[in-house]
């Protein structure tokens, strides 16, 4: 048996560890000060300093209660192996808790969904800087070619670049709180606005003011990436970042209430109070700065996106689909068909949306949904941890208030931009949840046999010079778990659909894992120099390379003289030619009379459609197509003949 676990280096608590941390997670809600208060001010019939403190208490809150006490303190301690995420969440209680994979679709989907906003607005947030300079810089056009260029480079990986992210990051942090700092000083008393009970009455005594959670939410939509970038940077490096990030961040937003109070009788619409509190000499210079963290925060996003479908394809929540991998960094990939759906989604919403102010209108309601998915999950996994009921109670109860008045007030922005993202999702959860049961429908349909009552066949049909051989080794992936089972699939097709005489016969089954990164191998001759079966054990984040990890088993098995990889032919084997190998990959099918109940077969037809668009799964697991062949057998193959047909002739000679 051979593991490959090992711990990354940006894991470790050290200043670059820190300095990855910064240039990773925090680019969403670092980028947040770009909208978040002009989003607020937007919605305000008219701007008070009791508002602007209300406003401002509800932000510090949201950051407090729903990041720090939420995410930072609690979720990520619920690590699986040093991952996080909302399916490695799952992945931790599918096995006690499998009704729980609706949750993790419906989190993952919303979550994928709303991230399309989260380049288009950060982006022309950003750029729209530049309008204050000259108020005919053609924003649309600059964000799209830098939006182009963003997703262009993906396929060729980012590690140029990615170096320099943390430093730009951490220059982009050090400028929220300086410039936050140089407004505060002018009216230390903005501070006074950490009192809740600004925020009571912001909620309770505006107009409107319950509605603007929606713009106050906004400050946190970054923070469900701190828990699926937690395998990329560690716990400790992201909850000592986090103190910095927030501190900077809360400058900033209190500096822009600063400003916004001093200033409230010359606010127009387009007035963005991020920019505004900049010095005019330095405008050029915060333009740039912004728009570099912002193509940081858009990359975490595209990135986040890959590692989420790769995790949905392991735990069987999407087809099989080809995945690259440009550079030689851990955990760094790329997806094609994901790409180029995120980038025409970009597109669509920069075209369609035009300006940041109406984007941010269709931002958030999505990821609310993903965040009380998280903790709904979260609940469970405590139940499963034995952590006291009443302590669960008291987090459902807190967390799904605070959620769900977000999700309330979020629903506000369904008409203006928000049926965007809901329609995105529920057209990725219907591919998770088609893909999910259906591939559970066809599991129904596997029997299994004991192999102890084909031993002496198969060793017979081994050594039968009469049937022509097949290959001198012959492979076939099955999927049982014990190594007394077989497939009947496969007997019926070594010895019923073509007698398939071979030296030696094996058997390969892959294991996914609820760990993350695990890979292992154990071997099992049962029927020793015919028949040899290779377990895998692979985590759910590990690509299953079967091809080559087949390789390095032929290979450690040939050193330790446990086979013979040397051809059996005598002509070949005086040369030192190594042995053929054939692949046989068993397809399953739905019998044309057979009909599954109605909710099952529109499940099976989507599925069939579905398994058009992904890869076969010869490719997906990265075997060679020269020497595979591929079957196809009923999925249900022992179902009982009904009399059908009565015998004429019989019945006469009979009379």
């Amino acid at each position: 048996m051979r593991s490959t676990l090992h711990k990354s280096h940006s894991q470790a608590l050290s200043a670059a560890g820190l300095l990855i941390t910064l240039g990773i997670i925090y680019g969403d809600i670092g980028t947040s000060p770009l909208y978040v208060m002009k989003a607020i001010v937007a919605g305000a019939s008219s701007i008070t300093e009791p508002f602007i403190m209300g406003g401002l208490s509800c932000v510090f809150w949201t950051l407090t209660l729903q990041t720090t006490i939420k995410y930072i303190i609690i979720t990520l301690r619920a690590d699986n192996n040093g991952e996080g995420g909302i399916f490695s969440l799952f992945a931790l209680i599918r096995k006690r808790a499998k009704w729980a994979y609706f949750f993790a679709i419906i989190g993952g989907s919303t979550l994928l969904a709303d991230g399309v906003i989260t380049p288009s607005i950060t982006i022309t947030s950003a750029v729209e800087g530049l309008s204050i300079v000259n108020p005919r810089v053609p924003v649309v056009p600059i964000v799209i070619v830098i939006i182009t260029g963003l997703f262009f480079i993906q396929k060729f990986g980012t590690k140029a670049v990615g170096e320099s992210f943390g430093p730009i990051m951490f220059i982009w942090f050090t400028m929220l709180g300086v410039l936050g700092t140089s407004q505060i000083i002018h009216n230390p008393m903005i501070l006074r606005a950490i009192d809740p009970r600004y925020a009571y009455d912001f909620l309770t005594k505006y107009p409107q003011g319950f509605l603007l959670l929606g713009a106050v939410f906004l400050c946190t939509t970054g923070a469900e990436a701190l828990y699926s970038d937690l395998g990329h940077c560690g716990l400790k490096n992201i909850r000592i970042t986090w103190i910095f990030v927030k501190c900077m961040l809360l400058l900033n937003y209190f500096g822009q209430g600063t400003w916004i109070i001093a200033n409230s009788d010359s606010i127009y619409e387009w007035t963005n109070p991020f920019f505004s509190i900049m010095p005019h000499w330095f405008l050029i210079f915060g333009v740039i700065i912004s728009t570099a963290a912002a193509i940081i925060a858009s990359q975490a996003l595209i990135s986040g996106s890959f590692t989420l479908i790769s995790e949905a394809i392991s735990l069987n929540f999407w087809p099989k689909i080809k995945i690259n991998y440009p550079t030689n960094i851990k955990g760094q990939m790329y997806i094609s068909s994901i790409n180029w759906i995120l980038y025409f989604s970009c597109l669509f919403v920069i075209i369609f949306f035009q300006r940041s102010s109406n984007m941010e209108a269709a931002y958030g309601l999505s990821i609310t949904i993903t965040m009380l998915m998280t903790t709904s999950l979260l609940s469970i996994y405590l139940f499963y941890k034995k952590v006291p009921i009443y302590v669960i109670v008291i987090f459902l109860f807190v967390y799904l208030s605070i959620e769900g008045s977000f999700l309330v007030a979020n629903l506000n922005k369904f008409s203006h931009g928000g049926w965007f993202t809901i329609m995105l999702g529920g057209f990725l959860f219907l591919i998770m949840y088609v893909w999910f049961n259906g591939r559970k429908i066809k599991n129904n349909f596997i029997e299994f046999m004991k192999i102890e009552n084909y031993v002496e066949v198969i060793k017979d049909l081994s050594q039968d010079q009469t049937v022509p051989k097949f290959a001198t080794n012959l492979v076939f992936l099955t999927k049982a778990n014990k190594v007394t089972d077989i497939e009947s699939k496969i007997i019926y097709s070594i010895l019923n659909k073509y007698p398939k005489r071979a030296d030696l016969y094996w058997l390969l089954h892959v294991d996914i894992l609820d760990e993350p990164h695990v890979l292992e191998y154990k071997i099992t001759h049962i029927i020793p120099g015919t028949l040899i079966k290779v377990d895998f054990k692979i985590g759910f984040k590990v690509q299953p390379r079967v091809n080559l990890f087949f390789r390095q088993v032929l290979e450690e098995l040939n050193h330790n003289h446990e086979i013979d990889m040397l051809s059996h032919y005598p002509s070949l084997r005086k040369h030192f030619v190594s042995a053929d190998f054939r692949f046989v990959v068993i397809d399953r099918i739905q019998n044309y009379d057979f009909d599954f109940p109605p909710r099952e077969q529109f499940i099976m037809d989507m599925y069939s459609i579905l398994k058009r668009f992904g890869i076969s799964e010869v490719r997906a697991l990265g075997l060679d197509t020269s020497n595979i062949s591929v079957e196809t057998v009923p999925l249900y193959v022992d179902k009982e003949i009904p009399v059908l047909l009565t015998r004429n002739d019989l019945t006469k000679k009979m009379g």
